[in-house]
């Protein structure tokens, strides 16, 4: 990789082509150095299915039930995915280790990635920060579980190699990048509000580098293919839906997890206090009956919202009821979503469902589906048989996680000197992403510590790749891989 010497604001734009040509040059893999890679890829994606291969069966949760059900029922359901249904459903026949295992190799492949175009490391260097995520971070134990939520960490890091080094990726691997991102998009909603936001902070960051590049010769990124990925993302959602379900709609649910958490602060019991007894307001017989959490109010059948119609038949007076608390309680809503960022933001310690109570969907699901010798091996997995806690693990990730975080801070603030351009870029983009995240759950669902963990990683990524990378100072040319600054 070869480094990219400052420009000043009369380096003409013909210049930019040369550039991208030398830049793709200097990042092409040698042979010997390709199966280096190679290996080194392999060896981080069984990193990343230990927790499957120690379990006996890919790990399950709650939603799985819920996910695989879309597909075969062909119906559309709050918060479930039907494409990721259906891709759970296409590697049942093999117990579902098909699952883990791509979810794991394109895990391993991003990292790898990472750590070769942002830190320019070695592949050793690969090998030894992904057995760093195996050890301190919950990374494992989301690529090993059937469920969508290793997808936004992968959304996060294809947008980052996108915008800081499109110009050092093949064809294809851009490719590859964006349609990884348009696939988290339309596993999980959550997502794609994510994305949305990600882009729209660089946009803004590219927008300030223009204005001042005559004075501060700022990094400018490349939107293109990383907006297109968020689109394509954008788009199919709905189409995935409509091919599986017959449905052209998003997957449905956020406006009812928003209001399980107005139930939770006690919004909409001030609402239904100042506006009750009204005939047109179906939840006023149960205003006495409100339940303490959102997830009470989502999950248990006790909850009025089953009473009144589940999220199907309740969305529009929910909806309205929102609306109308917004309007009258703007400053409670203001602090209320603070809070719950807030509370997110400290919530990402490592959880396992094991509880069967938790688990009815997935064991029902699973009960109904999978033949009775896979039926058997599945129960015989140490998830079902033995209900491990893994309570002990948060004595090392959740302290490595806040040292990571650290570290991150670091690398924008502390060590603009020392540390490259995309790394410094990585390290802003990951807690741009852990911020962003914990806003879209809090605030539009319930603070969890599964929303957070499933992301906090990326900290432990880019506290690796800050150790990897070299110094700017250093006289290598590798030291700061290319990256365009801010020019007329």
């Amino acid at each position: 990789m070869s480094a990219a010497a400052p420009r000043s604001p009369d380096v003409p734009h013909s210049s930019a082509p040369d550039r991208t040509a030398a830049d793709r040059a200097a990042t092409r893999v040698a042979p010997t150095d390709r199966l280096a890679w190679l290996a080194a890829w392999a060896v981080v994606t069984g990193l990343m299915l230990w927790p499957a291969l120690w379990n006996g069966f890919p790990l399950i949760y709650a939603d799985t039930g819920g996910y695989l059900m879309r597909p075969v029922t062909g119906t559309l359901s709050i918060g479930r995915s039907a494409l990721y249904g259906s891709f759970l459903l296409a590697g049942m026949p093999l117990d579902f280790w098909p699952v883990v295992i791509v979810q794991a190799g394109i895990t391993a492949w991003l990292i790898v990635t990472v750590m070769r175009l942002i830190a320019g490391a070695r592949p050793l260097a690969a090998v030894l920060v992904g057995l760093a995520l195996a050890i301190l971070t919950a990374l494992p134990w989301y690529a090993a579980q059937l469920m969508p939520d290793v997808m936004a960490g992968w959304a996060v890091l294809a947008l980052v190699l996108l915008v800081v080094r499109p110009d050092a990726l093949p064809r294809w691997q851009a490719v590859l990048l964006a349609a990884v991102v348009a696939v988290a998009i339309a596993a999980h909603m959550g997502t794609l509000a994510l994305c949305i936001g990600l882009l729209g902070c660089v946009t803004a960051y590219g927008v300030a580098a223009h204005l001042v590049r005559r004075t501060v010769p700022l990094p400018r990124p490349k939107l293109g293919t990383a907006a297109a990925a968020v689109a394509a993302g954008l788009l199919l959602a709905p189409l995935s839906n409509l091919a599986l379900t017959g449905h052209f709609a998003f997957t449905p649910g956020g406006s009812s997890f928003l209001f399980g958490r107005l139930v939770q602060d006690g919004i909409v019991g001030r609402y239904l206090d100042q506006h009750c007894p009204d005939p047109a307001i179906s939840l006023c017989p149960y205003r006495d009956k409100l339940p303490a959490t959102a997830d009470e109010w989502l999950w248990t059948h006790a909850s009025p919202l089953y009473r009144l119609g589940n999220w199907q038949g309740y969305g529009d007076e929910s909806a309205r009821i929102a609306a109308a608390t917004l309007r009258l309680y703007p400053l409670d809503h203001l602090a209320a979503a603070a809070r719950a960022t807030a509370g997110q933001l400290v919530l990402f310690r490592t959880t396992l469902a094991v509880s069967p109570g938790d688990n009815a969907d997935a064991l029902d699901a699973l009960g109904r589906l999978l033949p009775p010798d896979a039926l058997a091996r599945f129960h015989d997995a140490r998830q079902q048989r033995e209900k491990p806690d893994v309570a002990a693990l948060n004595l090392v990730h959740v302290p490595a996680a806040v040292l990571a975080v650290m570290v991150t801070l670091y690398g924008i603030a502390g060590g603009r000197r020392r540390v490259p351009v995309p790394t410094r870029l990585l390290c802003g983009a990951v807690l741009l992403a852990l911020l962003g995240n914990a806003a879209v759950c809090g605030v539009f669902s319930n603070p969890n510590d599964r929303y957070q963990s499933r992301l906090i990683w990326l900290a432990v990524l880019a506290a690796g790749v800050m150790l990897s990378a070299r110094p700017r100072e250093s006289g290598d040319p590798d030291a700061n891989p290319g990256f365009p600054l801010a020019r007329e």
